[in-house]
């Protein structure tokens, strides 16, 4: 009877160690993902970003990306780099108020961007593609959120649209994320004279060179009339000495 128990506790152990190995292997997230590279950038500006896909799959291949820029934070301008094998959809939406890009209002703005791969282009098991895009300027906002589905060959479909947690920790299918920070203020005050500065130092310079010149000229003639005056006065000597 004793055997049995210990038996019959050994298997309920064990039972229980498969569930929660099956239940923290679920939770775990994703070792790799969709992400937006570089991953910071400066407001107001403009850059060059690419959105990076890894392949996950062990036997499917990634046919698929689409990525929907964040409704709070439009960007007026956003065009894309072709990337051979694949084909980009450009679709967008009406903002109110506008966005003002090289001193035009826009009324509309990209909201997704599709790729889809044509033929054998998908991304394989074991590689990553990048897809990028030129955006700005870019909105004064902390974060830029692109929430990303990765589609595969077999069906599958990664929904990367996770958004940061509060305590920093990774979310299980986090979004690709842009970290904006605020432009450095100009240390310049505005309208002054450098350039009339430089000028003005240039001028010193030249004036103190003017005035150098001229003393060493004045000095050189003094010294010429005391050498004149010294062999006038031994010529004069020499006679004398003479008689």
């Amino acid at each position: 009877m004793i055997r049995h128990r210990r038996t019959a506790s050994a298997a309920a152990a064990l039972a229980l160690g498969a569930v929660a190995t099956a239940v923290l292997g679920f939770a775990a997230p994703a070792s790799a993902h969709v992400t937006v590279n570089p991953q910071e950038a400066t407001q107001g500006g403009y850059g060059r970003f690419a959105f990076r896909v890894p392949n996950e799959s062990d036997t499917a291949s990634t046919t698929k990306l689409e990525v929907v820029l964040p409704e709070n934070a439009p960007v007026g301008s956003v065009s894309t780099m072709p990337v051979p094998g694949w084909t980009v959809a450009v679709e967008k939406r009406k903002v109110d108020p506008p966005v003002e890009v090289h001193g035009s209002q826009l009324s509309e703005v990209v909201s997704k961007l599709t790729w889809t791969a044509s033929g054998n282009a998908g991304v394989k098991p074991g590689e990553f593609q990048e897809f990028p895009v030129s955006m700005g300027p870019l909105p004064q906002v902390e974060t830029m959120v692109f929430k990303a589905l990765q589609t595969y060959s077999d069906g599958n479909v990664q929904r990367w649209i996770e958004e940061p947690l509060p305590g920093g920790e990774e979310p299980e299918s986090p979004a690709p994320v842009l970290a904006l920070t605020a432009a450095s203020p100009s240390t310049a005050p505005t309208g002054a004279p450098a350039p009339q500065a430089d000028d003005d130092d240039d001028d010193a310079e030249s004036d103190g060179v003017a005035t150098g010149l001229a003393v060493a000229g004045l000095v050189a003639g003094v010294g010429g009339l005391v050498l004149g005056g010294l062999a006038f006065a031994r010529t004069r000597r020499a006679p004398t000495s003479r008689e």
